[in-house]
């Protein structure tokens, strides 16, 4: 008897039906709540540890946003990876990662460095000046690393 004709992927492709294959990862809509929720929680871990680090520890906000950034994206690739993209571990994608968390982390922490004072000035209220920091730098990271993950990374 013959053997039947087997479709082998291209080299660096998934074999069908792995959990990095087109059939198991989720659909755009899928991908973009769970990145949502995902995002959330990470965001809850980065904002806790932030004003934790300033309010309690007496932290500069620049140290205290570094320290809690890095804690929120090592949370959110975390999850990302196995719930959001269903991608198994990978060398490659986790130094292409963690490129991105580099360049998403100069943006956070960069906007936050410049919005924080100024809505402080504007509004004398370290609350505000942190929540209003944290909530546009949180913004313009999440979408650079969703557009990222899911069209580079993980696609």
């Amino acid at each position: 008897m013959s053997q039947p004709d087997t479709v082998r992927p291209e080299p660096g492709m998934p074999e069908p039906g792995t959990p990095e294959s087109a059939e198991a990862r989720p659909q755009l809509g899928t991908q973009l709540f769970r990145f949502v929720v995902t995002g959330g929680l990470s965001a809850i871990v980065d904002f806790g540890l932030l004003v934790a680090l300033m309010n309690l520890l007496g932290f500069d906000h620049n140290l205290a946003k570094a320290i809690s950034f890095v804690a929120g994206t090592t949370t959110a690739y975390l999850i990302n990876r196995r719930w959001t993209f269903v991608a198994e571990p990978s060398k490659r994608r986790f130094v292409a990662v963690m490129a991105l968390y580099g360049i998403t982390f100069a943006l956070q922490v960069g906007l936050f460095a410049l919005l924080y004072p100024w809505v402080l000035g504007l509004w004398g209220s370290v609350t505000i000046a942190q929540v209003a920091g944290f909530v546009v730098a949180q913004g313009v990271a999440t979408t650079v690393n969703f557009i990222v993950q899911r069209t580079v990374i993980f696609r």
